[in-house]
């Protein structure tokens, strides 16, 4: 009796998730690469990814329909490329993601795409530039600058988790 019941309750876990692998990048950066690759790799072994197609422009925010589709992920998969930060809306992604992954008990896999993970965890380098420029356009407004540290806050919580590094060519896990 009890392996039935061990049994029907796997069986509604599979079923809540429309997605196995929510990926989430830099679309200029990665989308025709890595990325691209990554995304066809996984949907040929039959893994069902999220992969948002569609280039948003300078302002976009991020819609109720991302969100969701991001809570119907089993896994999370953080690419992390030179130009990620700029992306405000790549940040705001990134915040649901570890927010509501933490709280669900999910995995978030970050990949490091020819960047090093300390500069995603300390804000440095291209980390740091984009940041600045961030908080310039947002000085005046105290919503936006909490935006940010939410962003900071974040951005260092993922570069602790064990991921991967890939420096062009010299794929390497940590």
């Amino acid at each position: 009796m009890a392996m039935q019941s061990l049994s029907s309750s796997s069986t509604s876990f599979s079923y809540d998730f429309n997605f196995d692998v929510f990926i989430s990048f830099r679309g200029t950066d990665t989308r025709f690469g890595f990325t691209g690759n990554l995304n066809k790799a996984l949907s040929d072994k039959g893994i069902r990814t999220f992969i948002d197609d569609k280039e948003l422009q300078k302002g976009d925010e991020i819609t109720p329909s991302l969100l969701k589709r991001i809570e119907e992920s089993r896994i999370a998969i953080i690419v992390f490329s030179k130009e990620y930060a700029s992306s405000s809306f790549c940040l705001d992604e990134l915040v649901h993601i570890i927010h509501y992954f933490k709280e669900k008990g999910r995995l978030v896999l970050p990949v490091f795409y020819d960047v090093e993970p300390s500069h995603v965890r300390h804000q440095n380098y291209s980390y740091g530039e984009a940041l600045a420029k961030h908080e310039e356009r947002f000085q005046k407004s105290k919503k936006n600058m909490e935006r940010v540290l939410k962003w900071k806050i974040a951005l260092n919580k993922v570069a602790d988790l064990s991921g991967y590094h890939f420096n062009l060519g010299y794929p390497s896990s940590f």
